[in-house]
């Protein structure tokens, strides 16, 4: 039998920053492990496959936008039985050689962690609150509309766990989705991500699917990354309308 990779890492593409997109891809291919890494580009176009052709890199090209969570699930069959860990890892994220191989020793101390992700930072050092208690309602709202915030500022608070001790690992009900390590084994009984999600609200949709198996999410905070966070949803109207929609069909799905 063929023996397992260390590592599978997939990134979805749709019209990315060339430099950001190469930083990333750089952090990845200077980790000291056995790995593989999957670009499925939702661009339409197949312009970047001419720029990265090292032997660790299978470009994918899908011909159309086709969502982040439905890309991701492209590459279940090919990591089935290919490696021991999977990473969904954001196009805009930069780490050290050592996060990952450290996180994976973690992440294999507990049979019962399906799941983890390290603190993250933005580019300028500040936290990035990605670590989160499932989202209600109200709490949405007033990320969207600022009017609400004061009213709603104790949920917005306890939602990112601003009431626990963020240096210390612990075990949460969410995690954004920008960084996933994974146990291969567990992302391919998970069946990846719900596709009925287009853009936003899949990662919290699989953390819930997590415990559904059972199984658990372990936020790591001794070792960090650098997210640039685009927040297009804030700015894009589009974008803001299909977050409205994620976080519709979330609801109706989970409860309210």
């Amino acid at each position: 039998m063929k023996e397992r990779l260390g590592i599978t890492v997939s990134i979805v593409l749709y019209n990315e920053d060339l430099e950001e997109l190469t930083k990333t891809i750089n952090c990845f291919l200077n980790i000291p492990i056995s790995k593989k890494l999957y670009l499925i580009d939702n661009s339409g176009s197949s312009t970047l496959k001419q720029k990265f052709k090292q032997k660790e890199i299978e470009y994918i090209t899908v011909g159309k936008n086709i969502g982040f969570g439905a890309g991701h699930n492209m590459i279940l069959d090919k990591i089935k039985l290919n490696s021991r860990y999977h990473l969904i890892l954001n196009p805009d994220v930069i780490f050290s050689p050592s996060v990952i191989p450290n996180l994976i020793l973690e992440l294999g101390k507990n049979e019962n962690i399906s799941m983890i992700a390290p603190k993250v930072l933005f580019p300028d050092g500040q936290h990035q609150y990605s670590c989160r208690r499932y989202p209600l309602v109200s709490e949405l709202l007033a990320r969207r509309f600022t009017f609400l915030n004061p009213i709603f500022k104790r949920k917005i608070f306890e939602g990112q766990y601003k009431d626990r001790n963020l240096s210390e690992d612990f075990f949460v009900e969410y995690i954004t989705g920008c960084f996933h390590l994974y146990k291969t084994d567990d992302f391919v009984k998970l069946k990846g991500f719900d596709e009925r999600y287009f853009l936003y609200m899949e990662d919290v949709d699989i953390c819930k699917k997590i415990d559904g198996l059972g199984k658990k999410k372990l936020y790591y905070p001794k070792e960090e990354i650098i997210h640039v966070l685009k927040q297009g949803s804030s700015k894009d109207i589009k974008l803001f309308l299909l977050h409205i929609s994620s976080a519709i069909k979330y609801f109706l799905k989970w409860g309210f």
